[in-house]
């Protein structure tokens, strides 16, 4: 009997494990110790992981951000330098003053807290693993270019059958309150929001998430993908340079000809910013865009290229620039040595043998290659609102202190919003506010409807003071009849940054009073 007896018992140890488990959880000391240990092993395992990769640890530059906060930095005094609160690094303009009165995503964001806010976690999760919005459908056209190349654009076309009907319900009661005006545009017509995704190509997580989240708030959603990427065909031996803004200002102009009377704005990804800094700098004031935003925006090419990245992501990005590369190896033989390409183990050495020893490139050597492509090259030239989205933890970018301050603090157009934390393009918020998408993307479409209501005011204030075009009139729309030429890509014009001395400070002053948004056209 005995045997039996204790066979029964060890069978019902675990059962009884359990039970016991259950009925200690519901005392609230033993529920917080075993929270606290389950923490603490989770962690444990996490930097484990970490070392084994190589990745790095998080580490908040809490000092750093004091620093860029101290008065005379250019920060607005409109947001307290608290802990943990994004911080607007801009000139203080009437536009941005107008952001900070009327703009609530800026308030203190509860971003997500670890595990969901690590930044490796963040990162992977909107690059690589997330939850990709697969409701949306897109239609392709591909884009004939002056050179024979093609790039595609994806447009948003509608919603699979699961949330048609939700969204057009939701739809219904937004155009009911905007009276058929969608964000505060100057037409009946809804704006197209034109995304660029990374330079590598492909469409992420993160992406699509946008995507999903603008096509729920009106926008006519549109992606640019440059020649030879996310399976757009390659019809000609050259790829995109990392600053080469000429086939997307092709594709600008094709998609304002088929929408004339539709606001135009854009969002980058990630290292996607290369392209779309430089098409701005280089049209300037001749640009179809209303406004443009950057998350987590690579501002200085060269540094970023030069600086040591861990090696996940630099495999990972190394990955799908060589599958481009491999895939139309037979065609780019007679012009580069594709074998020495694809055997680099860097995406700087990756990116110098492909354009930098290559007949079918210009640059013959490492500087002078970003003399053409460093995508500030002429961000004197900009003549629309920029706002970049940065994070101090972003593993894939320098340290958040190489950012380019006084290019903000100096220049009417660019605000740096800067948050402590959110990794590379994650931004996750915590808790129930992650059914309402990353924090970034609301940021970014709230921006957009703002920068047009200012617009619109500047408009009707210029119009009742007797000037018909207003401050900052057909803000977006450009001159129907400016025929000049394209410019010529032109080396690095980025100025050096200078001490600033009371008697600037009051030139500043002065020349912020005397500032016009109205944009000349004549260049």
């Amino acid at each position: 009997m005995a045997p039996p007896v204790w066979d029964c018992l060890f069978a019902l140890l675990p059962s009884l494990f359990l039970f016991l488990s259950c009925l200690a959880r519901r005392w609230p000391t033993v529920r917080c110790w075993t929270r606290l240990a389950v923490s603490a092993a989770s962690w444990g395992l996490w930097l484990i992981t970490c070392l084994i990769l190589e990745l790095p640890l998080d580490k908040h530059s809490r000092t750093w951000i004091k620093e860029a906060g101290s008065p005379g930095t250019g920060l607005l005094s409109g947001l307290v330098q608290t802990s943990g609160e994004p911080q607007l690094v801009c000139k203080p303009t009437a536009l941005a003053k107008y952001l900070l009165q009327h703009c609530g995503s800026l308030a203190k964001p509860r971003l997500a807290a670890w595990p969901r806010g690590d930044p490796h976690l963040q990162t992977l999760s909107s690059l690589v693993c997330g939850q990709p919005s697969n409701t949306l459908q897109f239609t392709r056209d591909h884009l004939l270019l002056r050179d024979g190349g093609i790039v595609a654009l994806d447009w948003a076309v509608g919603t699979r059958l699961g949330e048609t009907d939700r969204w057009r319900k939701w739809e219904g009661r937004k155009e009911h309150q905007s009276a058929g005006k969608v964000l505060g545009c100057f037409t009946l017509t809804p704006p197209i929001l034109l995304l660029i995704p990374q330079f590598w190509g492909g469409m992420t997580s993160h992406l699509k998430a946008l995507c999903h989240q603008a096509t729920r708030q009106g926008f006519y959603v549109v992606v640019f993908h440059p020649r030879g990427t996310a399976g757009c065909p390659l019809t000609t031996a050259r790829l995109t340079e990392f600053g080469d803004p000429a086939d997307l200002e092709q594709a600008v102009a094709y998609i304002h000809s088929r929408h004339p009377s539709s606001v135009l704005v854009a969002v980058s990804e990630g290292s996607g910013s290369g392209v779309l800094l430089s098409y701005l700098g280089e049209c300037g004031s001749g640009t179809y865009l209303t406004a443009a935003a950057a998350i987590s925006p690579v501002l200085l090419g060269q540094l970023w290229f030069e600086t040591a990245m861990p090696p996940v992501y630099r495999w990972g990005a190394l990955f799908h620039r060589k599958l481009q590369l491999n895939r139309y190896a037979s065609s780019f033989r007679a012009v580069l040595d594709v074998d020495q390409a694809l055997s680099c183990s860097s995406l700087r050495d990756f990116e110098q043998t492909l354009f930098c020893s290559s007949r079918a490139y210009p640059a013959k050597d490492w500087d002078s290659y970003w003399d053409r492509n460093e995508p500030l090259r002429d961000a004197d030239e900009v003549a629309v609102p920029v706002l970049c989205i940065c994070s101090c933890d972003d593993p894939l970018l320098p340290p958040a202190s190489t950012l380019p301050l006084t290019l903000f603090q100096s220049n009417h157009y660019f605000l740096l919003l800067l948050t402590e934390k959110g990794g590379h393009c994650g931004f996750t918020l915590e808790g129930r506010e992650e059914t309402e998408g990353n924090w970034s993307h609301i940021v970014v479409l709230e921006y957009f409807r703002i920068v047009a209501d200012f617009l619109k005011r500047e408009e009707r204030d210029g119009a009742s003071c007797g000037d018909p075009l207003g401050e900052y009139s057909q803000a977006g729309q450009r001159n129907r009849t400016n025929k000049a030429p394209p410019r010529r890509r032109r080396p690095n014009l980025m100025r050096r940054p200078r001490l600033q001395t009371p008697e600037q400070s009051s030139v500043d002053a002065e020349e912020e009073e005397n500032f016009t948004w109205k944009r000349s056209y004549t260049r």
